[in-house]
C-alpha cells in the first residue's frame, strides 16, 4: 500500500521508544487515558503503540478494519487512532460505524495522502482530525492531546484531597508533604480516584481505564493494586471500599 516506505518515521519512533520513561505532558487533562491504533502496518502500529504507552497511556492494536471497528464498539476509548487506507473494512467505514454507533471516542485519522481534498475528504466521515503520512510523533501526541481536551473539562493540573496530593504533569503524588514512591499503575489509579472527585469508581471501571484489553477480567489486579496502594499511602487511610468500587 502507499503509506508502506516509512523508513524515516519507523528510526525516528524506534529511537524515541528507546529512551527512558518521560514525563506525561501536562496536556493530558484527564485521568489515564485509554487510545485504540488501527494501522494494518505491524511495524508502525507496534511502534506507535510503544511510544503512546511510555507516556503511560493505555494503548490497544487492532491491525485490520473489522477487528478495529468491533473493538471500539465494545471498549469505551477516549481516542482512536485510524488509518485510513485499511485492507477489507475501509477506514472510512469504520469511521462511519464508530459514528453511527455514538461512541464517545474522538477519531484521529491518519492517511498516505495529503492532499486538502484528501483531509476534508476524511474529516467528512466523522473524523476529529486528520494527519497525513509520515508524520513527526510528538505532533501525533499534541493532537491526541487535543482532541482529548476537547473531549471532556480539563482537571486541574495539581489533585488535591485533605493532605494528599497528585501532580498530573510529574507524574509525582505525596502525603503530608512526603513524595511517595508509586509505580505507573498506582499512580493511574490513584489519578483516577481522585478526579473521581468522591464518586464512587468500580474495580470494572478501573481494570478499563488503568489497564489494556490483555488483562484479565477475573484476575484480582486492581484489588491487589489497590492494597499496594493503601499501604503506601500509610494511616489515616483513605481509600474507602463501597461495594465493588473504590472512593476517595
Amino acid at each position: 500500500m502507499g503509506h508502506r516506505p516509512l523508513g524515516v518515521l519507523f528510526t525516528a519512533l524506534a529511537a524515541w521508544a528507546q529512551t527512558p520513561r518521560v514525563r506525561v505532558s501536562a496536556s493530558w487533562t484527564g485521568v489515564m487515558v485509554r487510545v485504540l491504533v488501527v494501522e494494518d502496518d505491524p511495524e508502525l502500529a507496534e511502534t506507535v503503540a510503544a511510544g503512546l504507552r511510555r507516556r503511560q497511556l493505555a494503548v490497544d492494536v487492532a491491525l485490520d478494519g473489522r477487528s478495529g471497528l468491533d473493538r471500539a464498539l465494545f471498549t469505551n476509548y477516549d481516542v482512536i487512532v485510524l488509518d485510513r487506507d485499511l485492507p477489507g473494512l475501509h477506514g472510512d467505514e469504520v469511521c462511519a460505524g464508530i459514528v453511527a454507533a455514538g461512541c464517545r471516542a474522538r477519531v484521529l485519522m491518519l492517511t498516505a495522502a495529503g492532499s486538502v481534498e484528501d483531509r476534508v475528504d476524511g474529516l467528512g466521515k466523522g473524523a476529529d482530525d486528520y494527519l497525513p503520512k509520515p508524520f513527526a510523533f510528538a505532533e501525533l501526541v499534541a493532537r491526541i492531546s487535543a482532541l482529548l481536551r476537547r473531549a471532556e473539562p480539563a482537571l486541574p493540573p495539581v489533585l488535591v484531597r485533605g493532605d494528599l496530593t497528585f501532580d498530573s504533569s510529574r507524574r509525582e503524588a505525596c502525603r503530608g508533604g512526603r513524595r511517595l514512591d508509586l509505580t505507573p499503575k498506582e499512580l493511574a489509579v490513584l489519578e483516577l480516584l481522585l478526579a473521581a472527585r468522591g464518586r464512587v469508581v468500580s474495580a470494572e471501571e478501573l481494570l478499563e481505564r488503568v489497564w489494556d484489553e490483555m488483562a484479565d477480567p477475573f484476575s484480582t489486579v486492581v484489588k491487589v493494586t489497590v492494597r499496594r496502594l493503601r499501604r503506601k499511602l500509610s494511616d489515616p487511610p483513605v481509600i474507602e471500599t463501597i461495594d465493588h468500587g473504590y472512593r476517595i
